[in-house]
């Protein structure tokens, strides 16, 4: 899903330039006819790196280019500037250009030499920021799924892209921010005893004995036994007061930085959604005479042009017999339409309460049969056990969808509206079970929400059953983590390919039926959002989840491009990119919300574990953040009160707000 149109090196030749001509004859060569026709003085126009007609070079098939030669061509343009009104802009973009190189002139006429330096820095910022286009990983990637598999194909493997970079940066602070500071200040001690003696009972996560390799597996899958004290969880890390402060404010940072980020992709795919959706961009002139890219060079980047073209033309051709035929329809006929639609909802409706409460029985079922004697005996059969709210869940997300793939057809909507319509039913699904399943767990936790409950009465918690609820929590959340993985590996090697295999061994149209294979998008992204979710809502209880979801992440693009390029075909019926960089974000953005919830919830609201944790002892998690800045000096209190008011928060919104204007236009000034 991208923001725009990049400045990518592959799209604009080599730095050898175009290929000679073959088969010259006597006379004028076919360079010099060719820079007389009126294509050549459009050669400014099409980006740095452009050669003119004729010049020598070869061509490279992988779509790789000499970046450093084009950047050469870059840095000899920024010196000779083009005037702002032969540029092919907007107005706002040319008078943007024409102040930024009046103030070249001045800061060079000027001989100050900080303005001098602040000429330099800002030419440095723009070169930078020209540069990290070029570095953008598989874009060459991301390029051939969208001309041979559609625009929707690729939002995918661009959503994945950008929830790698969040895992990535949550990575990176969960390291900084809760591993250096736990080792910094000392060596972690190990866990309890069984013979501490405490009113909240005791916690010994610690395998006594001689354990077999069987059950170190088993743990492995579970997130017990010796992972379960381990940096992976809550547990493990002690009650320090510089820890629990860096422990605690990691999340909010985490979560504000993915919530700007977020914010920034959904808000670039506004204005395209809105064009799309009112008709402006979707004329089939503006596909026909103005979407090629006269820089193109080399039949691979053509034949991908081609095929993208055609993918938009035929969404719009679709979509305008939707609209055609609802159009013309009489009031009998939208009363029928509109009775199908209200009885099918009450089907959706139906399906989704009883995947709900599905979850809900699951969550319950599986403490009761841990205390089972023969559960207890058979390790294989315990750890289905402790999976069966993931293989519920996985269930349902693997059966529901398709059901709700069937429905939206005969609802009457264009296919745009279906994809939207699919994708809404299936990220509920999946968030709100989700939320059964953390629902069910605080019931247990919480005694159901009741304090004066005897197994609660003491410590504000179920400690008997849950010693370290927090650790359970995150042992949940590991676990899905996990279950998902192996259950999208095992749909790969036991559906995908065999299907496959059996469309080359049966050939003609048994074979093409059971064997042809598409790419689903919304299950897809929907399958990826969850995942995030799962992340979101466990990197609390289990902090070392987003660096274990950035490996998963990593291979799960590497195997679904594998995937797609061996096993699917092109999608019969696509859909609009327009309404995919907008919409998949947006879910994103309700999936961080929902996994706010139960985060803010268990901070705030629950008593924290009295015998595991940096909180432990705490009346509740946040009670630590008010006690550690009441002991900073009263400047230091009175600048973070300041920075929580209007005064700060005004002026902050403002420069923030100029810095996207001159951002955006400097981006239309490249792209």
């Amino acid at each position: 899903m991208e923001a725009g149109p990049t400045w990518e090196p592959e799209a604009w030749g080599s730095s050898g330039g175009w290929p000679a001509p073959r088969g010259a004859r006597a006379g004028p060569s076919l360079s010099s006819v060719l820079n007389e026709l009126p294509s050549a003085a459009t050669l400014r126009y099409r980006g740095p790196g452009v050669l003119p007609w004729g010049a020598s070079g070869e061509e490279e098939e992988d779509g790789e280019s000499n970046v450093q030669a084009m950047a050469e061509a870059a840095q000899k343009e920024l010196g000779e500037p083009i005037p702002s009104r032969e540029l092919p802009w907007p107005m706002q973009a040319r008078r943007t250009h024409r102040q930024s190189h009046a103030r070249d002139k001045v800061a060079q006429g000027s001989g100050s030499r900080v303005a001098q330096w602040a000429l330099w820095l800002r030419r440095s910022k723009e070169k930078t920021q020209e540069r990290l286009h070029t570095l953008q990983p598989w874009a060459w990637t991301l390029k051939r799924i969208g001309g041979q598999f559609g625009a929707g194909t690729e939002s995918y493997f661009s959503l994945l892209r950008f929830l790698l970079l969040l895992n990535v940066l949550a990575s990176v602070l969960k390291a900084c921010m809760t591993l250096l500071p736990t080792w910094l200040e000392g060596t972690p001690p190990g866990p309890p005893g069984p013979d501490t003696s405490s009113p909240c009972g005791f916690y010994n996560p610690d395998p006594q004995g001689l354990v077999t390799f069987p059950t170190h597996l088993f743990s492995l899958l579970s997130g017990v036994g010796f992972l379960e004290w381990s940096p992976l969880f809550y547990g493990f890390y002690p009650p320090r007061q510089h820890l629990a402060v860096t422990y605690l404010c990691s999340v909010f940072v985490i979560g504000l930085l993915h919530l700007v980020l977020i914010l920034h992709r959904s808000v670039s795919g506004l204005k395209q959604t809105l064009l799309a959706e009112s008709g402006v961009l979707t004329s089939y002139s503006h596909r026909v005479f103005s979407a090629w890219d006269f820089g193109l060079r080399g039949d691979v980047h053509v034949r991908l042009r081609h095929r993208i073209i055609l993918y938009e033309l035929q969404v719009e051709l679709e979509e305008a017999v939707v609209r055609r035929q609802a159009a013309v329809r009489t009031l009998s006929q939208q009363a029928k339409v509109w009775s199908v639609r209200v009885l099918l909802n009450l089907l959706v409706i139906a399906l989704l309460g009883a995947a709900f409460y599905g979850v809900y029985w699951a969550t319950g079922a599986t403490v009761k049969l841990q205390e089972t004697p023969l559960v207890q005996q058979m390790p294989l059969v315990k750890l289905g056990v402790d999976y069966l709210p993931s293989i519920f869940i996985s269930g349902v997300n693997f059966l529901l969808p398709p059901v709700f793939k069937l429905i939206a057809p005969l609802e009457g909507y264009t296919r745009s509206r279906q994809i939207v319509f699919i994708l809404l039913r299936t990220v509920f699904l999946r968030l709100a079970s989700l939320l059964v399943l953390l629902f069910s767990l605080w019931n247990q936790i919480t005694c159901g929400g009741n304090a004066e409950a005897e197994e609660c009465k003491t410590c504000g918690y179920k400690y008997k059953e849950l010693p370290c609820w927090e650790t359970r929590l995150g042992q949940e959340m590991y676990k899905l983590l996990i279950f998902d993985l192996l259950t999208g590996l095992a749909v790969m090697l036991l559906i995908q390919f065999p299907r496959k295999l059996l469309c080359g061994l049966c050939p003609g149209p048994l074979g093409r039926t059971v064997g042809t294979q598409e790419f689903q998008v919304p299950d897809e992204v929907l399958g990826l959002i969850y995942a995030q979710t799962v992340v979101w809502v466990g990197s609390f209880f289990c902090p070392l989840l987003p660096m274990l979801n950035t490996v998963k992440f990593l291979l799960l693009f590497y195997f679904k491009k594998f995937t797609l390029f061996s096993t699917c075909s092109p999608a019969s019926r696509t859909f609009r990119a327009a309404t995919v960089n907008f919409f998949f974000p947006l879910v994103l953005l309700l999936g961080l919300t929902i996994s706010a919830v139960p985060v803010l919830y268990s901070i705030f609201l629950i008593p924290p574990s009295k015998l595991c944790g940096p909180f432990r002892g705490q009346s509740s998690i946040w009670a630590k953040i008010p006690e550690s800045i009441s002991s900073l000096p009263r400047i230091t209190q009175n600048f973070l009160f300041f920075l929580g008011t209007q005064a700060f928060a005004v002026p902050l919104l403002l420069i923030s707000r100029r810095r996207r204007i001159r951002s955006s236009w400097h981006s239309a000034l490249w792209h």
